[in-house]
């Protein structure tokens, strides 16, 4: 009998959009369960299933949790017996998974900035924190403007390419598209190919 999945996360976050993105593109929607978290809850269960108390976490029916996004991905694919996402070996799964963790970086960078202003809303908010996260973002998009992923393949690297721009489009961070015309036009053609980037946009986007 298959083992089925919770997945602790919420439509806006961009983390969690990824596994989801992930989770359909692997055919494993009939087996996950996705069930709001909030982090600022202290009475939310995600901080016993995660002491970071941070999503996306998977649950698995033993109970045991798995985070963060990266990593669920990864035991996923292992759950749906193949390396379409991410190579199992070899030289090209670490360039894929450093491709990977620039993107999240980006989206680290992204909510940070939104960050500051959440979380310090009556409070000066510092320009040179600001600066500095964007200056993150702009370094990683200036990266991937230079040599983007393949529009036609869903991986590791596509997901969280697509994840960390559809955020910047959702909370303007900065304005990317009028700079990075490169990553318009890729975004465009990968969101043509893979349908669950569509499928997993919040529908307040």
């Amino acid at each position: 009998m298959s083992e089925n999945f919770v997945l602790r996360s919420t439509p806006t976050s961009p983390f969690g959009r990824k596994v989801r993105i992930a989770i359909d593109a692997l055919g494993l929607n009939n087996r996950i369960t996705v069930t709001p978290a909030d982090p600022l809850d202290e009475n939310d269960t995600l901080r016993q299933q995660n002491p970071l108390g941070k999503m996306p976490c998977l649950v698995t029916q033993d109970g045991s949790t798995i985070y963060d996004s990266g990593i669920i991905i990864e035991f996923l694919q292992d759950v749906a017996g193949t390396d379409r996402l991410l190579w199992l070996r070899g030289p090209e799964r670490y360039r894929m998974l450093t491709q990977a963790r620039l993107a999240d970086g980006i989206m680290d960078a992204s909510i940070l900035v939104v960050y500051e202003t959440r979380f310090r809303p009556d409070l000066p908010h510092s320009p040179r924190w600001l600066e500095h996260q964007r200056g993150k973002i702009r370094r990683g998009l200036a990266a991937f403007e230079a040599a983007p992923p393949n529009p036609a393949k869903t991986d590791v690297v596509s997901i969280g390419l697509s994840c960390a721009l559809g955020y910047l489009d959702w909370r303007k961070q900065i304005d990317w598209r009028s700079t990075y015309p490169a990553l318009v036009d890729w975004l465009k053609k990968f969101s043509e190919h893979e349908p669950a980037f569509e499928r997993t946009r919040a529908k307040d986007t």
